[in-house]
């Protein structure tokens, strides 16, 4: 019987050991209460605690958490009204003061992320908030890492992951915006034009320009050659007056060339003749000629 109840015994203390024996994984935090009191934070390993004295009263994760938010509605400086839906990423660094400091911690959050969010975007217009994304997200991580250190949160990020407009706001925006469009497109359609026209201009020019230069090579390559046909005719006549007086023409040659001379003045075509005065010699030289032709052929 005795060592029936010591066997007992044995296997319930054993029982009990095994039982308070705990591993804490990785990324991971247990808080502990001995007798109803903060008493130590586990991190990660092996723990024994000591049984119907110690419990764990949280666990906490250490990882990075994401918490996206519905959409809150906020009014800007200009009196719109829009819907703006945020996502924090956030980070316990104390699993103490999350498990003592706040009751449901991402309730308040929240909350305070709408508080804040309607603080900022009321300090600006409907055309700021649009664009100052990242002067929100900023000015947001700001506040809300101050508020949440005493809560061992830390707030790495925040982000902006909506911003809608009423209706007819987006409406109006959408027409300025195609307004806008066709206004850049008319532009544009503009100095393509005025660019086609220029380059048309400047291309006549440059023809003209080329066109010109073309005739006036032209015309001195026509001068050129008219004065080199010149130049030739009056060589050839000088060179044929040279070569007459080297060979000293006689009397009789001299007036056969003034008979030719006067045969063609006389053709009928030129519509006046000069007779010259020794008009007389020439026709006695003619006779003569004429007597000599005779004799030669008797």
């Amino acid at each position: 019987m005795g060592i029936t109840v010591f066997v007992i015994l044995i296997a319930i203390v054993a029982a009990l050991i095994v039982g308070n024996m705990k591993i804490v994984p990785q990324a991971q935090a247990y808080v502990i209460e001995r007798l109803g009191a903060y008493h130590s934070t586990w991190g990660v390993g092996f723990h024994i605690k000591v049984p119907f004295v110690d419990r764990i009263a949280k666990k906490v994760s250490l990882k990075e958490h994401v918490a996206d938010f519905p959409p809150q509605p906020v009014i800007t400086k200009d009196n719109v009204t829009i819907q703006i839906d945020t996502v924090i990423y956030y980070q316990v660094t104390d699993p103490k003061l999350l498990t003592y400091g706040v009751e449901r911690p991402m309730m308040a959050i929240e909350n305070l992320t709408a508080t804040t969010l309607r603080n900022i975007i009321g300090d600006l217009e409907l055309d700021e908030t649009l664009t100052s994304r990242d002067t929100i997200n900023t000015k947001m991580r700001a506040v809300l890492d101050d508020a949440t250190d005493p809560w061992g949160i830390k707030i790495n990020r925040v982000e902006l992951k909506n911003i809608i407009p009423p209706r007819e706001i987006q409406d109006a925006m959408e027409k300025q915006m195609k307004a806008e469009r066709e206004r850049r497109e008319s532009i544009l359609k503009a100095e393509g034009e005025k660019k086609s026209q220029i380059l048309i201009a400047e291309g006549e020019k440059e023809s003209e320009i080329l066109r010109a230069e073309a005739q006036k090579q032209a015309a001195i390559k026509q001068a050129e050659g008219e004065a080199e046909a010149i130049l030739a005719v009056q060589t050839a006549i000088a060179e044929g007056i040279r070569k007459i007086n080297e060979a000293a023409p006689s009397d009789q040659y001299i007036a056969l060339k003034s008979l030719e001379t006067f045969e063609k003045a006389c053709d009928g075509k030129a519509t006046k003749i000069i007779i010259p005065s020794n008009i007389q010699s020439v026709a006695g030289l003619a006779t003569s000629l004429k007597e000599l032709i005779v004799t030669d052929n008797k």
